[in-house]
C-alpha cells in the first residue's frame, strides 16, 4: 500500500462526491458550499473547474445514463448538467415548504433511482432526513430522523444499503454505519442495524463505497484517515492523511484499481493539516466496482 499523493493542490472548503466518469475517463468531484465542480485528468494530470454557482451549493451528484450530470443543490432542487457545454436545466423544482436544507451525499441505485441526505436544519431544529429520489421525479422519505447524513454503498450482492449517520444525537457522541435491508424492486430499504459504532475511531465517518471483495472503505471527517471495514463490522486497516478532514472516496480507471479521494479545508492549512482540501490518489490494494448511473426523468 502506498502513501496517498496529493494530484490536485486546491483548498477546496468542502471537497466532496468524487466519481469516476468512464465516457471521458475523468474524475469529477465538488467543493459543496462554493457550488464548484471540477474535473481531474490522469492521463495529462491536469484538472479545470467545469462548473460553478454562486447562489447554490452543490451537495452531491450521480452520473446520468446519458452521461450527463444530475446535480443535487438547495432546497430539493435537482438540474442537469450537460457535459457538452456546461448548461442546466431543472429536472425537480425546489420545494423549500418540504426541503429545509440542502442535500449531502447520494447515490444512484441499480435501478436508476437516487438516495439523497438532507442536511439538519439546526436554526430551526429540524433533523437531517434520507430521501429516495424515483425515475419519475418524485421523492420519497426512507429515514425520517438522522442528525447528519452521509456515505452510502451496496454490497456486492446488492441486497443490503450502508449509510453513514455522522453522529448521533448529541453532537459529541460518535458516527455510525448502519446497513439496511434492501430491495431492488422496490427500491425500499428496512431493518437498519449498526454495521460500525465509531466511538473507538478518531472523527466521525462521511463518505464511503465498498470495493469489490465486499469490505467498506469510509473517510472520517476529523479523523485525517480512511478506514476499511470488513463484512462483519470488524475493523481491518486504516489509511493515514496529512488534512484532518477527510470526506470521501472512489475507485477509479479502466479496472477501477486507483483510489481517489477528497478532503476539506473549512479554516486554513495551518489547523485542518497540510494539503487540506486538495485531492488525493491512493493504490488501496483492492479494486472497486463501477457506480451506477441514475436515469431520473422530469
Amino acid at each position: 500500500m502506498t502513501t496517498p499523493q496529493q494530484v490536485v493542490d486546491i483548498e477546496c472548503e468542502t471537497g466532496e462526491g468524487p466519481l469516476w466518469h468512464p465516457d471521458d475517463e475523468w474524475l469529477y468531484w465538488c467543493d459543496i458550499p462554493k457550488g464548484r465542480l471540477y474535473r481531474y485528468d490522469p492521463a495529462v494530470e491536469e484538472y479545470e473547474c467545469v462548473y460553478r454557482d454562486e447562489s447554490e451549493r452543490i451537495g452531491g451528484f450521480t452520473i446520468q445514463r446519458d452521461g450527463s450530470l444530475l446535480l443535487f443543490q438547495e432546497a430539493g432542487a435537482v438540474r442537469r448538467l450537460s457535459r457538452n457545454d456546461w448548461t442546466t436545466e431543472t429536472v425537480v423544482a425546489p420545494d423549500p415548504d418540504r426541503f429545509h436544507e440542502r442535500f449531502n451525499d447520494v447515490i444512484a441505485d441499480p435501478e436508476g433511482r437516487v438516495f439523497a441526505g438532507v442536511m439538519p436544519d439546526t436554526e430551526r431544529d429540524l433533523p437531517g432526513q434520507l430521501y429516495r429520489l424515483d425515475t419519475d421525479g418524485t421523492f420519497t422519505l426512507v429515514r425520517e430522523s438522522c442528525v447528519l447524513p452521509n456515505g452510502m454503498g451496496f454490497t456486492p450482492d446488492l441486497e443490503q444499503l450502508y449509510f453513514a449517520d455522522t453522529c448521533e444525537v448529541e453532537p459529541d457522541e460518535p458516527g455510525y454505519i448502519y446497513r439496511y435491508d434492501y430491495d431492488r424492486a422496490s427500491g425500499a430499504i428496512a431493518d437498519p442495524e449498526v454495521f460500525v459504532n465509531a466511538s473507538d475511531i478518531d472523527g466521525y465517518p462521511d463518505g464511503l463505497t465498498v470495493d469489490g471483495v465486499g469490505h467498506v472503505w469510509a473517510a472520517f471527517w476529523d479523523g485525517g484517515a480512511l478506514h476499511r471495514f470488513a463484512p462483519d463490522g470488524s475493523h481491518e486497516r486504516s489509511v493515514a492523511f496529512d488534512p484532518r478532514k477527510v470526506s470521501s472516496l472512489t475507485f477509479a480507471g479502466d479496472y477501477h484499481d486507483t483510489a481517489y479521494v477528497t478532503t476539506a479545508c473549512v479554516g486554513t492549512r495551518d489547523t485542518e493539516g497540510a494539503g487540506s482540501g486538495g485531492l488525493y490518489r491512493v493504490d488501496l490494494g483492492v479494486s472497486g466496482c463501477p457506480e451506477f448511473r441514475s436515469a431520473v426523468e422530469s
